[in-house]
């Protein structure tokens, strides 16, 4: 972070320069090209001889402040915004690896990384071997000489498992590979885990960095940390044909420790364009304003839903990482001095069938397919968001057939209580 401000301050101005306009919002640019000073200035442009903007698909100026913005609030050295959460996830690999090559990655992930993963990437020559995050052996047994990756969620979705950041960051340090890490249930008031050991951050700007439910979205910061002229990763280490024999790991100059976060932007991006709209980086430039506020109310609320539901007696089980006596909780006191986070998860005595009619008896909570918004949120993810995984995925990934996952919003705390008792009780 920036040594003359800190976190607040910088969700507020960081990334924006007062233009010609002296506008003091930033401005949204609703153009899909831009105009050339010159010939030269356009082919230089195309060659990545200098940098500047051509064509919306690649970048905006509106763009550009979201984009910084959230690489210094990371204390990253570069980012690059994208059409959704799925897609940053998606070019993060290709950006990484070719076919032949391996990620060893958490079993305990949101549902439609997992079938990313586990369906869609193989079809690319993509291997992924999913490991229990927990065990730092079985962590290290599923690395060869083929992995490329690792990646996880800091906080698991649904599982609500805090990750050992400095271990895993530790054993891709060891194996001299790029540690990725879904941050989107943390943010970084929360948690920056590049300060822990991570090479890459990922979140989906949906969630609580836009905080209202209103665009999609996400973003991938670059560490500028690892070391990409490794040998192993060909795609920094080869000539690419597309750019006449440019190797990215190697002749961009100054440009070189974010090699990974401009290959991203002119090959996959460039080429696959997974573009985010500039009014949707003007809806998230509006979100990182109060998110620091707004993180302390969900973790607040949802600390006290925690303790609210576990004293319940129709409640069979609770998992918050801020919860007294959760799994989590020595970790989350480590990582997560300033909360720990928004999301709560629960089982009812009454099973499946108790847990659908606690879902259709909620009045102030929403039952959608969301998290992170500003209100309250409520869905039963084996029928749902991860009902694509077998039963046996399910059982891995800890999500029990009872899981009610809460996305506990900032409406004062006695109304939501109040409605969760209600729907438990009728």
């Amino acid at each position: 972070m920036s040594d003359k401000q800190l976190f607040e301050t910088i969700a507020l101005h960081g990334g924006q320069t007062i233009d010609g306009t002296k506008s003091r919002g930033v401005p949204i640019h609703r153009t899909s090209a831009y105009l050339f000073d010159s010939a030269e200035h356009a082919q230089n442009l195309f060659a990545l001889k200098e940098l500047g903007n051509i064509y919306t698909r690649l970048g905006n100026p509106t763009q550009d402040v979201l984009e910084q913005r959230v690489a210094a609030l990371e204390g990253g050295a570069a980012a690059l915004a994208l059409a959704s959460g799925t897609n940053a996830i998606f070019y993060t690999i290709i950006n990484i690896c070719n076919s032949g090559d391996e990620v060893v990655a958490s079993r305990k992930l949101y549902g439609g990384t997992y079938t990313m993963f586990s369906e869609i990437l193989p079809q690319f020559g993509i291997t992924v071997r999913f490991v229990d995050p927990s065990d730092r052996e079985a962590v290290k047994g599923a690395i060869n000489e083929k992995t490329r990756v690792l990646y996880s969620e800091t906080i698991g979705n649904p599982s609500l498992d805090l990750l050992d950041l400095k271990a895993w960051g530790a054993i891709a340090k060891e194996a001299e590979i790029p540690f990725v890490v879904d941050s989107t249930f943390t943010t970084p008031y929360l948690l920056r885990p590049i300060e822990h050991g991570a090479h890459i951050v990922i979140h989906s700007l949906t969630k609580w960095i836009g905080g209202h439910g209103t665009a999609i979205g996400g973003i991938v910061v670059d560490s500028g940390t690892f070391n990409w002229q490794n040998p192993k990763f060909s795609l920094y280490n080869e000539p690419d044909g597309g750019y006449h024999g440019l190797r990215f790991a190697h002749d961009l100059g100054a440009l070189n420790p974010i090699a990974f976060i401009l290959r991203m932007r002119v090959v996959p991006l460039r080429n696959l364009g997974g573009s985010i709209a500039p009014d949707n980086c003007w809806f998230f430039l509006q979100g990182l304003e109060t998110l620091s506020l707004r993180m302390e109310r969900h973790s607040q609320n949802a600390l006290e839903v925690a303790r609210f539901l576990k004293n319940h007696p129709k409640v069979a089980w609770v998992r918050y990482p801020g919860l007294e006596g959760d799994p989590g909780k020595a970790l989350a006191d480590e990582l997560l001095p300033n909360g720990a986070g928004g999301m709560v998860v629960f089982g009812i005595k009454s099973g499946r069938e108790g847990g659908q009619k606690f879902i259709e008896s909620l009045n102030l909570f929403s039952h959608v397919a969301n998290v992170g918004d500003a209100k309250s949120l409520a869905i039963h993810p084996a029928s749902t968001t991860h009902s694509q995984l077998s039963e046996e995925d399910l059982e891995k990934g800890g999500i029990k057939a009872d899981l009610i996952r809460l996305s506990i919003g900032i409406e004062n705390i006695a109304d939501i209580k109040a409605d969760l008792n209600q729907a438990l009780e009728g």
